[in-house]
């Protein structure tokens, strides 16, 4: 519950999909991406939980994590969170250096920036949205050791879905969320039209968005058409919630988004055409 394991693995699945598709295949560079990238992502998510303590007794969703039950102190989170970022920085290095200084802007990012700013200004989504897509980029980069556009695609593609994806689980758990001082959705009027339109214009802009590799011939007719209908698909889903403002369609577009990033990322590496990198 503290280290948010399930949330982990969600992470390095997009991270896993990144190294594939630039051609990744070591298991020994698996298995320190996957260790490293759950331990980052734990000590990001402890921390969270340390910053918060006070709200998260406040909020249902989180009074049950081990700080605000007793379970656990600040002082033992705290050496939770320093032995699980060094180990995982430790475990990324040994990918290339770049990539444990990803693991550790990702970390940074999000608890000093990310975490105080979600009780000031609901731009805290679009700062969260930066270390959120670095995980497919980390990916690639294990396995190319430098930056260039494709690392830089897979981290636009997920940077996209973060905002659709992030403001329905806002809307869902807006009165919660109220309760802790945060207001995250993208219109300070709430659960109104505005911020509905917003998702939808996030959600349309994600369908070109997630063409881009088709677009610049790194994959195949498969992935245009994937790409296509499950943009449209989840398109449809954002507008519906326009329609209707109600928690239930919001709720039905945050599972949708749950789906539709590692079903895209995987089909874009099964149908990965063979490339030279390029490294600009």
């Amino acid at each position: 519950m503290f280290a948010k394991f399930r949330l982990s693995f969600l992470v390095i699945l997009s991270a896993l999909s990144g190294f594939l598709f630039v051609g990744g295949d070591s298991l020994i560079k698996i298995f320190y991406l996957g260790i490293g990238g759950i331990l980052v992502t734990a000590a990001s998510n402890g921390s969270n939980q340390i910053w918060e303590k006070d709200l998260d007794k406040l909020m249902k969703r989180t009074e049950s994590r081990p700080i605000p039950q007793g379970q656990m102190s600040v002082r033992e989170g705290i050496i939770v969170v320093i032995l699980s970022l060094l180990v995982g920085l430790i475990f990324l290095y040994q990918l290339n250096l770049i990539s444990a200084l990803l693991g550790l802007l990702a970390f940074i990012s999000y608890v000093f920036i990310y975490t105080p700013m979600k009780r000031v200004s609901p731009w805290a989504v679009f700062v969260g949205a930066f270390p959120g897509a670095i995980p497919p980029m980390l990916g690639a980069i294990a396995e190319t050791g430098s930056f260039g556009l494709i690392p830089g695609v897979l981290f636009f593609v997920q940077f996209t879905w973060q905002f659709p994806h992030f403001w329905a689980i806002a809307w869902v758990a807006y009165d919660d969320y109220k309760v802790g001082g945060f207001s995250l959705l993208p219109s300070k009027s709430g659960k109104t039209k505005n911020s509905a339109f917003q998702i939808v214009a996030y959600s349309l802009a994600l369908i070109p968005f997630s063409l881009l590799p088709w677009l610049l011939s790194w994959t195949g007719s498969i992935s245009m058409i994937v790409a296509t209908i499950l943009g449209g698909i989840f398109f449809l889903y954002s507008y519906r919630l326009f329609l209707t403002c109600e928690d239930k369609d919001a709720r039905k577009l945050m599972f949708a988004s749950f789906f539709y990033l590692p079903i895209i990322q995987f089909v874009y590496v099964f149908d990965r055409i063979e490339i030279a990198i390029p490294n600009f």
